[in-house]
């Protein structure tokens, strides 16, 4: 099978596609031919290594998967002789954050790590609903979100941000968000009432206050945003930020501010896809797509995505 491969830690010119094995099948694992995987930011942290923390997940000095990707859907072509809840020719996706190997024609899973397909979505909605669902369920379920509060998103054109605004916005609430000219009437279409262009504004200099400000590019910091917050409000990044201090302020605001930190540690996917799949079903989440590639292609892609500059997902078409 052909496979996105890096021996080592560095940029996407480490990447070759190769052709490898494919994986053998153990009793619980259940076989899958890829049909599309994304390139998001995660795998671009697991490309390189950064920040170096990731390192004691992934490996100290050499990446322990060599084979590059988070998420995949396709078809299940053999299960193990312990796998009861899949068949073959079913139609399923999965997200593992430390790396599926999933950037190839073919992957194994567990069965915890493997979920069915909903039935109204193809692969490629399917495999563009992970990353992002998994992280913006992160950022909603950490607080309590009310009736008649405010929410401001920054940086709402990604993955982790498009999914965010269209689950916030299932709420009662008044949402506030950022992003470039290009996808300003996207935003507004998925829920946004006030939309800041970042190209040419600062929504740090606004003068409204928000109960909640979700950085979902982690390009603010909890300083310049905290005059933004109301009296209790909260703030979370998806990143650590500068200096790793997301997570001290996370565990310190709390006990001498009225304003707070709170770190999003991301929930179990036993808990973030079966929502994931749920708004899918409902068609209460349609994930944003932006462009396509060939797997021969995936450095490209990968040089793209680092750019930061992506809107939604990128996929990549395994077949």
């Amino acid at each position: 099978m052909k496979a996105a491969i890096r021996r080592n830690y560095g940029t996407a010119d480490k990447i070759t596609v190769e052709n490898v094995s494919i994986p053998q099948l153990k009793e619980d694992q259940i076989l899958i031919e890829v049909f599309a995987t994304t390139v998001n930011r995660t795998d671009c942290a697991n490309l390189t290594a950064k920040p170096f923390i990731m390192r004691f997940v992934l490996g100290l000095f050499k990446p322990r998967k060599i084979i590059l990707g988070t998420d995949f859907s396709g078809k299940v072509t053999a299960v193990g002789k312990n796998v009861n809840k899949f068949k073959v020719n079913e139609h399923v996706f999965g997200f593992v954050d430390t790396g599926s190997e999933s950037q190839a024609e073919f992957v194994v899973n567990t069965e915890s790590q493997v979920f069915k397909m909903p039935d109204n979505i193809d692969f490629k909605s399917a495999v563009a609903s992970l990353e992002g669902g998994h992280y913006a369920y992160s950022f909603t379920h950490k607080v309590e979100i009310q009736n008649g509060q405010s929410v401001f998103i920054n940086g709402a054109s990604g993955a982790i941000g498009s999914a965010l605004l269209q689950f916030v916005s299932q709420y009662d609430v008044k949402v506030s968000a950022s992003c470039s000219t290009k996808n300003i009437e996207l935003i507004k279409s998925l829920g946004a009432e006030t939309v800041f262009d970042y190209t040419k504004e600062d929504f740090t200099e606004d003068t409204n206050q928000y109960d909640f400000i979700f950085d979902a590019v982690g390009k603010t910091t909890f300083g310049k945003c905290k005059h933004l917050l109301k009296k209790h409000g909260v703030y979370i990044s998806s990143e650590l930020g500068p200096y790793a201090q997301n997570i001290f302020l996370a565990l310190f605001t709390p006990l001498f501010n009225k304003r707070k930190v709170i770190f999003p540690i991301p929930f179990a996917h036993s808990k973030t896809i079966p929502f994931i799949i749920q708004n899918l079903e409902n068609e209460t989440f349609k994930p944003v797509i932006d462009k396509t590639y060939k797997l021969e292609d995936i450095a490209e892609a990968y040089k793209y995505v680092s750019k930061g500059m992506k809107t939604g997902n990128v996929i990549v078409d395994t077949h």
